[in-house]
């Protein structure tokens, strides 16, 4: 077919070629951090950039640390708690059988009258 619409060397949604049209790109540094599992991984930083201490690991999603022998530790999980449980951190067994004998002495009270 000649003589077309199409651009020959290109493909559709192609973006610029070469850095000229780009512009520069900044300078960069790759930064090793370490999960709890050996994880490795290499973000990329500009030159002036500040670096993190940590960064969550790409695979497994712990914090990692540039200190490869000694990686933090994993996040503590606490576990699902019932509202009863948070009552009974806050209240003794015996605040809780005041309590109830207060509130049962009051609908006692109120069916009486």
């Amino acid at each position: 077919m000649v003589g077309g619409n199409a651009i020959r060397g290109t493909r559709v949604g192609a973006g610029p070629i070469g850095e000229s049209e780009r512009g520069e790109s900044a300078p960069r540094r790759r930064i090793s951090y370490w999960c709890a599992n050996g994880h490795e991984s290499q973000p990329s930083f500009s030159m002036d950039a500040d670096i993190p201490d940590e960064w969550d690991c790409p695979r497994c999603g712990l914090p990692g640390g540039q200190d490869e022998r000694n990686p933090p530790a994993a996040p503590r999980t606490e576990p699902y708690k019932t509202h009863l449980a948070y009552v009974k951190e806050r209240r003794s067994d015996a605040d809780g059988e005041a309590i109830l004998a207060d509130a049962l002495e009051r609908l006692r009270k109120r069916r009486q009258i």
